[in-house]
């Protein structure tokens, strides 16, 4: 169901972006050099440079490294020492359960981890939350600089100023290819504001509803697990890990700039504001961001001046070179060497 969501997700914006290439190709004196989108995006996807894109799955492999130790890091006060290579094998494993069913990847991870390890799975899950809690809080952290850094060029991506014009006048069908995105701020800006207004006003009555209630428990864990962290052996070590995870993930968005022409002359603070956008655009519960990551970094890369077509040529080159040969490949190699690796593996227990 979820798969079939994403793709339809996809289905959705290639058939927007074919409307708005079509029409842009309608311009151009001779035309374009590809008759379709998907032709372009596939010649674009083989012209791209192997070595970056090859770049682009170590730093993955990185990030997931200090993933493990990270999360073995928080296993350790449990009284258990698993293997950092069975940590990895559970955390690659994840990923690829994400692309089927959103979130699943976070049970079957501890879940592995339990079989292998003979770790308890309710006390593995606690792990899990605080380990969520500090993504969550770098999320924070990295849209906050990119609202600092880029507030310039987000000023511009919603009102419209500077960003790049329509060199010709094309059929009603490629205008309504845009996508109203101060609109949607505005809509959204609006309701946050309306439900604070209503939680500020009768607070008393909701605070004694059973989701309040859960949104206040949200809330404590957020903080405990936070508080637990300063309590690990070595908590910095723990904020170590934190930063090369997610300064990986930033790295294999500039990385791919590189990889493919329209968009090798790009800063690092454009490949900042494009990883944002992709971020939340794979917060949204379809298959890896299926679709909405794609929107989201075509609308970041053509607030530097990108062409849309290549733009969105250059999301789908990140989004299924991580998701093919990162996640899928990767996860599939950890799934069938896990038991290899474990044959005959009885781990050391704590004593009851």
């Amino acid at each position: 169901m979820f798969l079939a969501v994403g793709f339809s997700i996809l289905y959705f914006v290639f058939d927007n972006q074919s409307t708005a290439y079509a029409a842009e190709c309608a311009c151009k004196e001779g035309g374009c050099i590809y008759d379709s989108l998907f032709d372009k995006i596939a010649n674009d996807f083989k012209g791209a440079s192997p070595f970056w894109l090859l770049m682009i799955c170590l730093a993955f492999m990185v990030s997931n490294i200090s993933r493990a130790l990270r999360w073995n890091q928080l296993i350790e006060p449990l009284g258990y020492t698993p293997k950092t290579f069975n940590s990895f094998f559970a955390t690659m494993v994840g990923y690829m359960i994400n692309l089927a069913l959103p979130r699943a990847g976070e049970i079957a991870k501890p879940a592995m981890l339990t079989k292998y390890e003979k770790i308890p799975l309710d006390k593995l899950f606690g792990t899990i939350v605080v380990d969520r809690v500090f993504d969550v809080l770098m999320l924070l952290i990295v849209t906050t600089i990119t609202f600092l850094t880029q507030f310039n060029h987000l000023y511009d991506f919603l009102f419209g100023e500077g960003t790049p014009k329509a060199t010709c006048v094309v059929t009603n069908n490629a205008e309504a290819s845009n996508i109203p995105w101060l609109l949607l701020f505005q809509i959204a800006l609006g309701l946050g504001l309306l439900i604070l207004l209503i939680i500020f006003i009768k607070w008393n009555v909701i605070k004694k509803t059973k989701i309040a209630q859960k949104i206040i428990e949200l809330i404590k864990n957020f903080i405990a697990g936070m508080q637990t962290v300063f309590k690990l052996k070595n908590p910095a070590m723990f904020f170590v890990h934190t930063l090369i995870i997610w300064s990986m993930y930033y790295l294999m968005m500039y990385l791919c700039f590189f990889a493919y022409a329209p968009t090798a002359h790009l800063s690092p603070l454009a490949a900042l504001l494009a990883f944002t956008f992709g971020t939340f655009g794979m917060v949204i519960p379809s298959p890896g961001g299926m679709g909405t990551y794609q929107i989201a970094v075509t609308a970041a890369l053509v607030i530097y001046g990108v062409a849309e077509a290549d733009a969105f040529a250059f999301s789908n080159i990140i989004f299924f070179t991580i998701t093919l040969f990162c996640n899928i490949a990767f996860g599939l190699l950890a799934y069938l060497l896990v038991p290899i690796y474990n044959r005959g593996y009885e781990p050391i227990l704590p004593e009851q």
